[in-house]
């Protein structure tokens, strides 16, 4: 927040300069808005009036470049438009083959008397164009100081550019049509050629075709089912051939005993063993019950039971061998109706591997002649479309108004042209204002003197305050130069430096004004105050009074005249006057004199306070030998007169010749437009005196002389002193 503050009152400080310099320099302001509207308004007068006329026309795209591709819109007609359509058409209305048109229908070459490229260009700058936004309409706009010409025109511009359009499009569609056909033929003798390609290949591959479904067949070949027979019977023996070696296997892998186990459940026609092995386990158990019996192996049954078992294993070991023969016997059965199998499959594969090529070649033929042929339709259609199109009428351009003669001029505008002279004017104003601001280095405010010159402002001085002894005392105007007393008084050094000379650097300031206005102030509070002429180029101290001047400081300073015969009493109180007397050849000779030295030490005993007026410093060298006889020099600024270097002149002049500023007065301020100065008429205004609250006089101040001693110089007040 510390930080931000600082940015923000210099912020507002800013804007209150530049509001200041527009309060300070309204007048040039108003001067310079009024002149460029004064401007605005004859340039408006003077300029000649033009009518607008205009038609409104609606634009309909282009129809579809014509296409023989699938999948795009094949209606006649189609509309395209681009992201550029009404540009394009602007130009076309504007083109020079459309405008010329123009120009023979309206034989403007004769009626306009210039050549034919100076009216081409003519109407290029008066013909507007412009789309209706959201719409598809086109305005086409004409201004001309004759408002029946500038109809005619529109009308013209209008009709030539639907003819140039009608021309164009109907130019672009013949051309198209004949493309078209010329693409038709060529596709004609492209269809005639797939079609040859797919009969040849019909006839040379015995395709016969059955339907649109392209089903077809090869003559002299099996059919499916036969096909599929062969591959089954193929797959039987296959798998035949697989478990007749499997059961070989086998049977060479097992023990004897394990071989009739596996022997008797094999499934197979002559299998003695399947039948003989049940009951070799029969008789095998019987023998074990015979043993368990207690029987022993002599025992007659026990060897007739042992003789049958050994008959019956004898036949099983035949069996089995007869069995490994007969499968042996159909593995080979098998392997070579196998053998065959595969025989026959690998030539209907051969087989089928032609077929398919076959059907394939079949296939492609047919599908290009048909795609080529759809392909042909297709374009025949487009043909009897735009052909029928043709014949039809195509208004692309159709004019929804036509152009009407204006009543009313449209340029110039006044109300416009007005309200931008304003503009311009204010803008123009500020500008100079603000430029004037730039280049003006004079003194603006109270701390471009203390900065500058270093000294500090005594007093400001408001605008047009007149001489106060002639106006009531008590007025607000006095409080200002109750201030400068008071100021001075604080700012001496030596409370008895009491002799002050009042300069400024250029004439006109007001510093005789200043000097009067401050010695009535002193006087009223109670000083006896002496008031010396001593410019005495042009001095002016005497008017203020109406005394005359003929008998003043050169009368005193150039023959033995008393103080008493050049010092005179105004109807003030307590104020005394020196007028300068005759005005002398050499005046700076006269000043720079140890009699002047003299009178300004003996006056400075005489009285409270001694005032000399001078004349501007910067143009005489007077004003320079009074700031070296008096003890202080007072000086007297006019608010925004002179340049900041003009004033550190004059400052530097007094301090040249030893002459001691004690600070400034800011006169001649106007305190309606720097608003920064408006609480010092403020504050004078409130503390300024009523006239019942006048009271006595002050204690020790000298009382208003007598008509016999009007001539005489008041003795000082030993008792007052400057507050």
């Amino acid at each position: 927040m510390p930080t931000n503050a600082p940015q923000q009152s210099e912020t507002a400080l800013h804007a209150f300069d530049y509001w200041q310099v527009i309060k300070n320099r309204y007048g040039l302001i108003l001067l310079t808005l009024l002149l460029v509207f004064m401007t605005a308004s004859v340039i408006t007068y003077v300029m000649p009036k033009k009518y607008e006329s205009y038609a409104k026309i609606e634009v309909k795209p282009r129809g579809a470049m014509l296409t023989v591709f699938r999948g795009m819109d094949e209606t006649s007609g189609n509309r395209l438009t681009t992201a550029n359509f009404f540009n394009t058409e602007f130009e076309k209305i504007k083109s020079r083959k459309s405008l010329q048109k123009v120009i023979d229908n309206l034989d403007l070459v004769n009626s306009w008397s210039l050549d034919r490229e100076a009216v081409l260009g003519v109407l290029m700058g008066i013909v507007r164009t412009d789309n209706i936004r959201g719409t598809d309409l086109i305005t086409i706009s004409v201004r001309h100081s004759d408002k029946d010409e500038a109809r005619d025109i529109a009308a013209e511009v209008a009709a030539a550019y639907k003819e140039y359009r009608s021309e164009s499009e109907n130019k672009e569609g013949v051309v198209a049509l004949e493309e078209l056909k010329k693409a038709v033929r060529a596709q004609e003798d492209i269809v005639e050629e797939r079609r040859k390609v797919l009969a040849n290949i019909v006839r040379a591959k015995g395709i016969i075709y059955y339907g649109s479904d392209s089903y077809y067949r090869n003559t002299g070949m099996e059919d499916d089912n036969g096909a599929k027979v062969a591959s089954d019977t193929y797959t039987q023996l296959e798998t035949e051939k697989a478990q007749l070696e499997s059961m070989i296997q086998s049977l060479l892998k097992y023990s004897a005993d394990q071989l009739m186990v596996y022997a008797s459940g094999l499934q197979l026609p002559d299998n003695v063993v399947q039948t003989l092995y049940p009951k070799y386990l029969d008789q095998k158990t019987q023998v074990q019950g015979l043993k368990q019996q207690g029987l022993g192996p002599q025992h007659p049954t026990m060897l007739a039971s042992a003789q049958i078992l050994e008959s019956m294993k004898k036949q099983l070991d035949e069996g089995v061998v007869s069995l490994r023969d007969t499968l042996q016997a159909k593995l080979e059965l098998a392997e070579a109706r196998f053998k065959r199998a595969q025989s026959s499959k690998n030539e209907k594969r051969g087989e089928a591997i032609k077929k398919g090529l076959d059907a394939q070649d079949y296939v492609d033929a047919k599908r290009d002649f048909e795609s080529e042929q759809e392909m042909l339709q297709q374009m025949k259609l487009k043909l009897i479309g735009e052909e029928i199109s043709t014949k039809m009428p195509n208004e692309s351009i159709i004019v929804h108004d036509d152009p009407v003669s204006s009543q009313s001029p449209v340029s110039p505008n006044v109300p416009l042209n007005l309200m931008l002279g304003a503009v311009i004017g204010l803008i123009f104003g500020l500008g100079i204002a603000f430029f004037l601001e730039y280049l003006d280095t004079s003194v603006k405010t109270l701390e471009d003197v203390e900065r500058y010159l270093q000294v500090p402002v005594l007093a400001v001085i408001p605008k047009d305050i007149g001489i106060l002894h002639k106006q009531n005392g008590m007025s607000p105007d006095a409080e200002a130069y109750r201030i400068l007393r008071t100021n001075i008084e604080f700012n001496r050094k030596n409370p008895e430096d009491n002799s002050i000379t009042v300069v400024s650097g250029g004439a006109g300031e007001g510093k005789s004004t200043t000097l009067v206005n401050l010695a009535y102030v002193c006087a009223q509070g109670g000083y006896t105050t002496l008031m010396i002429d001593a410019d005495l180029r042009r001095p002016r101290l005497h008017t203020f009074f109406d005394i005359s001047n003929s008998v003043g400081l050169t009368n005193y300073l150039t023959t033995e005249l008393m103080l008493e015969d050049v010092i005179l009493q105004t109807p003030v109180d307590n104020l005394y006057f020196m007028p300068s007397g005759i005005l002398p050849a050499d005046a700076a000779g006269i000043l720079n004199s140890r009699r002047m030295s003299e009178l300004i030490q003996d006056v400075k005993q005489r009285f409270d306070l001694v005032l000399v007026d001078s004349p501007p410093i910067l143009g005489v060298s007077d004003a320079a030998v009074l700031a070296s006889e008096v003890d202080l020099t007072m000086i007297v600024v006019q608010h925004r007169k002179l340049p900041r270097n003009m004033l550190l002149r004059v400052k530097q002049a007094v301090e040249n010749v030893g002459g001691n500023v004690i600070g400034v007065v800011l006169n001649n301020v106007d305190v309606r437009s720097d608003s920064q100065y408006q609480y010092y008429t403020s504050y004078y205004t409130y503390y300024a005196p009523a006239e019942s609250q006048i009271g006595p006089p002050i204690a020790g101040a000298p009382t208003k002389p007598t008509a016999a001693a009007k001539n005489q110089p008041a003795p000082r007040g030993t008792d007052t002193e400057l507050y």
